[in-house]
């Protein structure tokens, strides 16, 4: 994952990754400082009208429908990230094959300047051939001192002809590659255009199926997504695998957990990779970035590239992959906790980290 700024392409900001979770309502797993959703995506489907004075089994279904629309913007952003990544390496690789293009050109005309001057030399020499001149010199001596310069003048020309021809391929083959990328890069910037398209459409359903709640409704629903989040971490603690987890940071791993928890309160933001705003994978990979290690920017990446660890040797600075899909990751702080930026409208938070159902752990230093 590399820091700073991605200049070569569009100025968006690459993926989120946030599920609908924060962590335990208790202190030891979530911010007290403000409510934490409730745990992933369900299948379950929205209620077909309003939700004015809803019950709580209606609730419940908003809460279900919410974490699904979420979770959807969380993999259309992680599309959205991963087209972003290829269409910077795109555009760099594009401007090379230009720049090489440009200093193959040059190089050709210089070996045709060469090539012309050999040409005008043997014409000043009356047009013939280097080997007649010399059957017909009526000096032995000459003869026999030119045959030497005939010889290092045909090998001169042989090599001539063929760093030009060697040259033009060169060039053939630039030009062919560069034709590949950019249209690669057209695709990208197509698939970036559409991902996002598509997380604005799914961020904009949760904010209004959100907005049509009261006040006390809003709060109700806090409250399940508290005590959902609650049931999945206890579950995952009475599992005693807290009890095997004894594994001490690096030296990497306490800088990278430093910085993360640095960001705590910090809001969440899609496709955002710090310093003001982060989403899951940004916070992630800035991280590991601080503490001397670039992963992959995305959660599929940073899973399908990095050291897959039992979830019983983690250790502090290890990254928890979410999701069947892996559209979230958190990053293992100790004591059953992650830090991690959960989605639109929360900030980067503490949450239990059986909260949510983990697809496995990865470790960036290993």
């Amino acid at each position: 994952m590399a820091t700073g700024k991605r200049s070569l392409t569009m100025a968006a900001v690459a993926l989120v990754c946030a599920v609908t979770v924060l962590g335990a309502p208790c202190t030891a797993y979530a911010n007290p400082a403000e409510p934490t959703p409730g745990p992933t995506p369900s299948a379950s489907a929205p209620p077909s009208s309003a939700v004015t004075d809803a019950t709580d089994p209606e609730l419940e279904k908003v809460r279900e429908k919410l974490d699904k629309l979420y979770h959807d913007a969380a993999v259309a952003t992680e599309a959205y990230n991963a087209a972003e990544e290829k269409t910077e390496k795109q555009s760099t690789e594009v401007v090379e094959l230009a720049r090489d293009i440009v200093k193959g050109r040059a190089r050709l005309e210089k070996l045709r300047d060469r090539a012309g001057a050999a040409a005008r030399a043997q014409y000043r020499g009356g047009g013939l051939p280097p080997e007649a001149r010399l059957w017909l010199s009526d000096d032995p001596q000459e003869y026999l001192d030119g045959a030497s310069r005939v010889r290092q003048g045909q090998h001169a020309t042989k090599g001539l002809l063929g760093e030009m021809a060697r040259t033009q391929d060169d060039l053939e083959q630039y030009a062919r590659d560069a034709a590949d990328q950019w249209k690669k890069l057209k695709a990208n910037r197509k698939a970036k255009a559409e991902a996002k398209k598509k997380i604005k459409k799914k961020i904009a359903s949760a904010e209004e199926l959100e907005s049509r709640l009261e006040k006390e409704e809003k709060k109700r629903l806090a409250k399940l997504e508290q005590q959902a989040a609650f049931r999945a971490q206890a579950a995952w603690l009475s599992s005693g695998i807290l009890d095997e987890i004894d594994s001490k940071a690096s030296a990497q791993g306490k800088e990278a957990v430093k910085y993360a928890t640095h960001q705590i309160g910090k809001p969440y933001e899609w496709g955002a990779e710090g310093p003001t705003t982060y989403d899951c994978s940004g916070l992630t990979s800035q991280a590991w970035a601080a503490a001397g290690r670039g992963i992959p920017r995305t959660s599929q990446e940073q899973w399908r590239q990095l050291a897959h660890i039992d979830v019983r040797d983690m250790r502090p600075g290890d990254l928890i992959i979410y999701n069947s899909d892996a559209s979230h990751v958190g990053m293992y702080i100790g004591d059953g906790s992650i830090v991690h930026a959960p989605r639109p409208g929360r900030t980067v938070t503490i949450a239990g980290a059986g909260s949510m159902p983990i697809l496995g752990v990865v470790r960036p230093d290993k």
